[in-house]
């Protein structure tokens, strides 16, 4: 069975870190962000694909 992670406040600080410690730890991880955040996502710009793209893990 596959490991599934959801992080609300993914594009802070503690979320993006969080984030990118479980994908390498190989879950498929889930983000939750606030509309605020919407142009602050530099933290995890490097680990988007897109959703549309099979084999996708975050």
């Amino acid at each position: 069975m596959a490991k599934v992670a959801l992080i609300t406040g993914v594009t802070g600080q503690d979320g993006a870190y969080l984030a990118e410690f479980l994908l390498e730890k190989g879950y498929e991880v889930h983000g939750i962000k606030r509309r605020a955040s919407l142009f602050n996502t530099d933290r995890i710009d490097h680990l988007y694909h897109d959703p549309h793209i099979s084999g996708a893990k975050f």
